[in-house]
């Protein structure tokens, strides 16, 4: 489990995140939702030490990660699995390499012992014989369960997945939500997700946090969202459908003219 307690956060004194306090829960996708600038990307960064908390607590089981060293957090580092927006796949490698990369960093294995995990880990994303293309070569989807693969290959503790279905189309994006939850299912995993895409909330969120104006103004479960009475939320939600069902093409009519 992850803790956070009283997390704050200002740029050029601007308040991003003011006294957050939530928990992810170990075996369950914990999804952090949120307009553009509400500030739960600076609260993800917050998490795996990208950005600095000016004040607060985060805790990984019992260990304070705001009060540690870089020495002491390279050992919560190791237990971490990342997947980015884009993938952030290195063009350079080829796919086995971007898989083997977390373990070049921490791990003791032989070459043939990485080699043989990063198959083990492409095989559960569902992807075969692709361990020598390299990412220019492969779909968007594709890139995204090789971004997966590379994110559990260290065997982490706590997977961060950022906008994790952001370029795919409706049936890659249910494939890669499905992927997620199974992985944290099958693992024990903290998953903890920033996300838009209230599909994906409604398919995998077994809790939703929801951040407005840097600050926690809801949390609670999928079914749960659907009757809250907070103003924001329900404007969040609505409109985020809203925008959906505006988005999608005109019916086509079969009546000649």
């Amino acid at each position: 489990m992850i803790q956070v307690k009283n997390i704050c956060k200002s740029f050029d004194g601007q308040t991003v995140l003011s006294n957050v306090c939530t928990s992810f829960e170990k075996g369950k996708t914990n999804l952090i939702i949120g307009s553009s600038g509400s500030g739960k990307t600076v609260l993800m960064k917050c998490l795996v030490g990208l950005v600095e908390a000016d004040s607060g607590e985060i805790f990984y089981g019992d260990h304070d990660f705001t009060k540690m060293n870089f020495k002491e957090r390279r050992v919560i580092r190791q237990k971490l699995g990342m997947l980015f927006q884009g993938g952030a796949l290195f063009d350079s490698l080829t796919v086995a390499e971007n898989v083997m990369f977390p373990l070049e960093m921490f791990s003791s294995m032989s070459k043939e012992e990485k080699l043989k995990r990063a198959n083990t880990c492409l095989e559960r994303v569902n992807l075969h014989h692709v361990n020598h293309l390299y990412p220019a070569e492969l779909s968007g989807g594709m890139k995204k369960r090789v971004a997966i693969a590379r994110a559990i290959s260290n065997n982490p503790e706590y997977l961060f997945c950022d906008e994790p279905n952001s370029g795919l189309d409706p049936t890659n994006a249910i494939v890669i939500d499905n992927l997620i939850r199974d992985i944290t299912k099958e693992f024990n995993i903290t998953t903890v997700i920033n996300t838009h895409d209230m599909n994906s909330v409604m398919e995998i969120g077994d809790k939703v946090s929801y951040i407005y104006e840097g600050q926690l103004w809801w949390e609670g479960s999928k079914e749960e969202i659907l009757y809250t009475e907070n103003n924001e939320l329900n404007r969040f939600v609505y409109a985020t459908e809203l925008l959906r069902t505006l988005k999608k093409p005109p019916k086509q009519s079969n009546q000649k003219q």
